[in-house]
């Protein structure tokens, strides 16, 4: 009976032991961030306190503790701390880009087969039927490719010419394809061409018009790709006089994608906004902070 009371007392003595320490580190920690003028205010304030409850023998020497402790160790924990926090802050992002990175590659490990396999294929074809015509495809496709892999290697960004280029070359092998059912139309002023523009996202958009907005019409139709320099910020929008958008539907992996990755990159700086325009059709606008590289 004896051993087990004296049992409970070593658990109550560890338990208010780790508590304290708590409180002790807690404490620490404010010392170290608050500053002077607030930590002279609370030191009067306790003063007084403990003068009115007949502690006016303690708390002196408890405040010029405080105020030592905050002196000679208070920078240094301060700086910890901060440090700590800058790090845990670096280590969580750098994991959300190169998670977002492994979900782009893995999205274009599943689609650049598949568009290169067709391309292939339709030179293949022209080369029996229309060779020049083959010839120009075989090129469209060397210079997609050449505007690609950079991309692929380098997911964070890229200049907004190159990947204009690369959406322009894309869109030469799918008219090829398409024949009179889709035209397409990029405006891009010069001075646009160097800033950097996240990578693959116009390619996205551009791909996303195709498959759900023209291939499955009729009569086809046209894209438009128009960069804007507005106030602060870089616009490209991806129109097309398609099947049009269904604005209650999910985003889709493609443009979720999008929305994550400028969330990781910008913050709340940049933006997918979708629109379904009274004409019909869809227009997808991204906007990135101007100069602002990822």
């Amino acid at each position: 009976m004896k051993d087990r009371n004296d049992n409970q007392v070593l658990d109550i003595l560890m338990d208010a032991k780790e508590a304290a320490t708590e409180i002790w580190w807690k404490f620490f920690d404010w010392l170290a961030v608050v500053s002077w003028t607030n930590l002279v205010i609370v030191s009067l304030i306790a003063m007084a306190i403990g003068g009115a409850l007949g502690m006016g023998n303690v708390m002196p020497p408890l405040v010029f503790s405080s105020l030592m402790i905050k002196s000679l160790a208070g920078g240094k924990r301060r700086a910890e701390i901060a440090a700590s926090a800058a790090a845990t802050r670096a280590d969580v992002e750098a994991l959300e880009r190169r998670l977002l990175e492994a979900e782009m590659a893995a999205l274009q490990a599943q689609i650049e087969p598949h568009f290169l396999f067709n391309t292939l294929a339709l030179i293949g074809q022209l080369i029996e039927t229309d060779p020049s015509q083959a010839a120009l495809v075989h090129g469209h496709l060397i210079k997609y490719l050449r505007s690609a892999l950079p991309q692929i290697r380098q997911p964070g960004g890229g200049k907004l010419g190159q990947q204009m280029e690369m959406s322009r070359a894309y869109l030469n092998i799918m008219q090829a394809r398409m024949q009179e059912r889709l035209s397409y139309h990029i405006e891009l002023a010069s001075e646009l061409e160097h800033y950097t523009f996240p990578s693959m996202m116009i390619q996205t958009l551009v791909e996303n018009s195709i498959k759900h907005g023209l291939e499955p019409k009729t009569a086809g139709g046209h894209i438009k790709v128009i960069a804007r320099k507005i106030a602060d910020q870089l616009q490209v929008e991806v129109s097309d006089n398609g099947m049009g958008f269904n604005m209650n539907a999910d985003d889709g992996i493609g443009l979720s994608n999008i929305r994550e990755r400028l969330k990781v990159l910008y913050g709340n700086k940049a933006q997918l906004v979708i629109e379904a325009p009274p004409a019909g059709g869809a227009q997808v606008s991204i906007f990135v902070p101007l100069g602002t590289k990822p």
